[in-house]
């Protein structure tokens, strides 16, 4: 399991973001600190793996926050960085402090599912090295995701935005019949749509059971 530290000044942002983690396979949330005193209080104890660091908080900014994880011997850990601020000199001294990434708030539970992903394969193609070649740091820095979700091949945005559109409007749940019907997809097509949402997190998945037969997969939106 990959290990992660959750830093937000906002009690509910924090709980939304470590629910985020706590859902994506292979990441627990080891820890969460609302203040940048907590944040390296918290990485010199608990040694998480990657730290979600927003810049904004009462006591010292996330770039000191960084800076100092960075000046001082000890634990190694990873950032991706959280936050509403998006000025170019925060973003620029984040870059230059090692952030793997920067997202900028709000953002979906895709968004950071795919630099969650990123960060997983990263861990494990590195672990299996005991000396890189440049094939392989070509990998490491030249495959970073925009934070928008790859989608699989067949699937495109727009036809995505629309089933989006129709499962969030859905009260309480959708088929794949019902949104093949509403969006003039056929039933193959519309259930690969809303498979992707469950895949990435954004939908759920509820068993409807009849008198015989297979039970109905009926899908719903997620609020978070």
């Amino acid at each position: 399991m990959i290990r992660v530290l959750v830093v937000d000044d906002d009690f509910m942002v924090a709980k939304v973001h470590s629910g985020y983690v706590a859902r994506t396979s292979g990441f627990e949330v080891v820890g969460v600190a609302h203040t940048g005193a907590d944040a390296l209080r918290a990485v010199d104890d608990l040694r998480p793996d990657l730290v979600l660091l927003d810049i904004y908080l009462p006591d010292m900014d996330g770039v000191s926050v960084l800076r100092a994880l960075r000046s001082t011997p000890g634990p190694d850990t990873d950032v991706i960085v959280i936050s509403a601020a998006t000025d170019v000199d925060t973003v620029r001294a984040a870059m230059r402090g090692g952030v793997l990434h920067y997202l900028i708030k709000p953002f979906s539970y895709a968004a950071l599912y795919d630099q969650l992903r990123h960060f997983a394969s990263l861990h494990a193609r590195l672990a299996e090295l005991s000396e890189a070649g440049q094939s392989d740091v070509d990998q490491v820095f030249g495959a970073r995701p925009s934070g928008a979700s790859a989608l699989p091949k067949g699937l495109t945005a727009e036809t995505l935005r629309l089933v989006a559109a129709e499962l969030r409007a859905s009260d309480p749940d959708l088929s794949a019949a019902e949104c093949a019907a509403r969006t003039s997809l056929s039933r193959v097509s519309a259930r690969r749509y809303l498979e992707h949402f469950v895949t990435t997190g954004q939908a759920e998945v509820r068993l409807r059971y009849g008198g015989t037969g297979r039970p109905e997969r009926r899908y719903y939106w997620l609020s978070t």
